[in-house]
């Protein structure tokens, strides 16, 4: 679409499509440090440095404003030598060991090589950076050399630092100095004041422009230590007192206990989790996880509901708080800017100054078209895991106005499909050449997915079974509307002569014969015929769709296939996680297997294990080289790091009936490198249970090893 969230960037975009992510050199370091506290978040380098005009992503950011975008620390005027950079998992501090070249003042050496021990340590809340700066003199002589941090701000707007240029502009404040340091600052055109203060203990021998210079002299064995605050804020809103307090109890999934044993596979699972944790973000209703650092950091519906989708069995909280925000904040009127009808589902929300100037559409955005439906969706299968009939009933109104935007607005002209026209592409897949025919051809609009589609099956299904849930009726127009949706779909989406489900129907009602990574959605949503799954299956399986990293969005054999395209043949981690979770629905195992493998895989080719949001869909060459990176891909994304749950629980067949109290394990499998994995306190409600499942090839045993509470545990083959 142009902006959109998670699936919905356009970094593929015409430069006329309006709100594409310029990509003209290293956008960012290829293994950023990331901090996020509530609404702020920082990139940094692995020095720990923040150098914008060479990495225009890195910077310390809060509501889509870059508030610093320079902090450099050079020793005698030279660069630090890196020896290792790392973010604590748990405490969520940076730490970088440094140390420093030979220093030398004219033809004289100043410090030797190695002479010096340099300790970065810093920490990030909401409103504040801390950073503690240790330097000791290993060596056996006096070291006199000048410390020196260079700092700056530009206040720019994250759109205008993705490439999208300014129709209005601020003005940079004269810097003022301070006891203690400095304070930087910048009247915006929306009238609004950005302040970003700079406090130094000990404080500096001499401020000189924009650079705090500290004359050290240190003996042999000696240490001094500097301390740095970094706070900011703005006239329109109190940054520190933005959003509730985090709750350390809230964590996501903080008493599951999950182990394999195996070194690697566990290193993923502890770094998904931890970037989930890091990414779920207060609010009013509970936690949501923020779409993806750097270009992402806001609430997204499509991206939290998958999100929450993909870790459900984990820890159902994260789908209570992006239900409740979701409800909370749905469109009750129409508003073309925002593309709101009544009972859509926000796909995204902005609140820097160019949202606020009108100059991009995003303050409040409604322009996705299967938020709505997969809310639903969301909703039901929140139930069925929780039991949580209070809650549903709290927000069965918001339920029942999202049904009726699909029915009204959704399908406009009555044809039983959902679909979208406008300005926007509003799918998952938004780029503006991911819906095309089978000759190439750009599919013009209106546009009805066939995911989306897909959803709205699901959630008519869904809606039947929480009007049963609350007492509300015994949903049965709901079923028959499932029903009805799903003989249209197998009539107008089914391609026999590709042998699966077509990417769209464009606005003439002719169908996109092409196959795509999204007739796997229809899998996941339970849409697709039976007999229909196993020819997708073999279609998404294949060596044209599946590069042993992943299944990609679409084969080499389709006309627009390129591999290191947005949408056109990357490979997504949570696209492959529904896929698989819709292979193993329809009994799949082995397919669901192949690519949980194949994801796990492809995490060893990323800093950290990080899986990105995107990467590229090369096949594994002669040369073992690696999937291949996408250049401006976040570097930390929600979906992806959900999508090892998503993973897990399709090798599991793991389905959590809380009404039932009773876990069931749909024809197990482990994936391979593993033989065993232990899971400690599955929580049902107030109740938990351990259990171990060991297992070979194609086929695993699960033992329940005891816990709280009375839970059924059922293997079903």
């Amino acid at each position: 679409m142009a902006e959109q969230g998670e699936g919905g960037r356009v970094e593929e975009a015409s430069a006329d499509s309006g709100y594409h992510i310029a990509a003209a050199a290293e956008v960012m370091e290829r293994q950023p440090r990331i901090l996020k506290a509530g609404e702020s978040f920082a990139l940094f380098d692995l020095h720990g440095d923040i150098d914008a005009a060479a990495r225009a992503a890195e910077g310390v950011f809060h509501d889509d404003t870059r508030y610093l975008s320079t902090w450099r620390l050079r020793l005698g005027g030279v660069r630090p030598l890196l020896v290792r950079s790392s973010v604590h998992p748990e405490t969520r501090t940076l730490r970088v060991d440094l140390t420093n070249p030979d220093i030398l003042h004219g033809e004289a050496q100043v410090a030797g090589r190695e002479s010096l021990v340099i300790d970065r340590r810093r920490g990030l809340e909401p409103g504040l950076c801390r950073e503690t700066l240790r330097i000791a003199n290993r060596s056996d002589r006096m070291v006199a050399l000048p410390a020196l941090l260079e700092f700056g701000a530009d206040f720019r707007d994250m759109f205008q630092i993705r490439g999208h240029p300014r129709k209005k502009s601020g003005r940079r404040r004269p810097d003022r100095i301070t006891a203690d340091g400095l304070v930087l600052s910048f009247a915006g055109a929306d009238g609004v004041l950005y302040e970003t203060t700079l406090a130094f203990r000990p404080a500096p021998d001499a401020i000189e422009g924009r650079t705090a210079r500290f004359d050290l002299r240190l003996a042999p064995g000696a240490e001094t230590a500097i301390e740095i605050e970094i706070r900011w804020r703005n006239s329109a809103r109190d940054v520190a007192a933005s959003l509730p307090p985090a709750d350390p109890t809230r964590a996501f999934a903080a008493d599951l206990g999950l182990a394999s044993g195996h070194l690697a596979f566990d290193t993923w699972i502890a770094r998904s989790r931890a970037d989930l944790e890091t990414l779920a973000t207060p609010t009013p209703y509970g936690l949501f996880p923020f779409g993806g650092v750097p270009w992402y950091c806001t609430t997204f519906g499509r991206d939290g509901i998958l999100t929450a989708f993909l870790t459900l069995w984990a820890d159902p909280s994260l789908a209570r708080g992006v239900l409740g925000y979701l409800a909370a904040a749905q469109a009750r009127d129409s508003n073309a800017a925002e593309s709101a009808e009544p009972g859509k589902i926000l796909h995204e929300r902005r609140k820097g100054e160019m949202a606020r100037l009108g100059e991009v559409p995003f303050g409040r955005f409604y322009g996705s078209i299967d938020s709505t439906p997969l809310f639903v969706m969301l909703a039901a299968a929140y139930w069925r895991r929780t039991g949580d009939a209070a809650f549903i009933g709290a927000i069965w109104q918001q339920i029942l106005a999202a049904l009726g935007w699909m029915e009204r607005y959704g399908d406009p002209d009555g044809d039983g499909f959902i679909e979208y026209g406008g300005k926007f592409d509003e799918g998952w897949r938004d780029s503006p050449d991911a819906v095309f025919h089978a000759d190439g051809r750009i599919a013009e609009k209106p546009i009805a997915l066939c995911e989306v589609q897909a959803y709205a099956f699901a959630a008519w299904q869904g809606a039947a079974l929480l009007a049963r849930a609350i007492g509300a009726g015994d949903g049965a127009q709901y079923r028959a509307r499932a029903e009805a949706l799903r003989r249209r779909f197998e009539a107008a989406f089914w391609c026999e002569e590709i042998g699966c489900y077509g990417l769209a129907l464009d606005g003439a009602k002719q169908p996109c014969r092409v196959p795509c990574s999204s007739a796997g959605h229809a899998l996941f949503a339970g849409i697709a015929a039976p007999e229909r799954a196993a020819q997708v299956a073999a279609r998404l399986m294949a060596p044209a769709f599946f590069a042993r990293w992943g299944i990609r969005t679409i084969g080499e054999d389709c006309a627009r296939f390129n591999p290191v395209s947005y949408h056109n043949g990357s490979i997504w981690p949570h696209d492959n996680a529904l896929i698989a979770l819709g292979l193993s629905r329809y009994g799949r195992k082995a397919e669901a297997r192949r690519l949980a493998e194949g994801i796990f895989r492809a995490s060893a080719h990323f800093d950290l294990r990080r899986l990105p949001e995107v990467f590229a869909g090369f096949r594994e060459d002669e040369s073992g080289g690696g999937p291949g990176r996408y250049p401006i891909a976040c570097a930390m994304q929600a979906w992806s790091s959900a999508a090892a749950f998503g993973l897990l629980a399709a090798c599991l067949g793991l389905d959590c009936d809380a009404e039932a109290r009773r876990l069931v394990f749909r024809h197990p499998v482990l994936p391979e490198p593993l033989r065993e994995l232990t899971l400690r306190n599955l929580r049902f409600g107030a109740d938990g249970i351990d259990l171990r499942i060991r297992g070979d090839g194609e086929r695993a045993e699960v033992e329940a090893l005891g816990g709280s509470g009375r839970i059924a545990v059922a293997v079903e083959r």
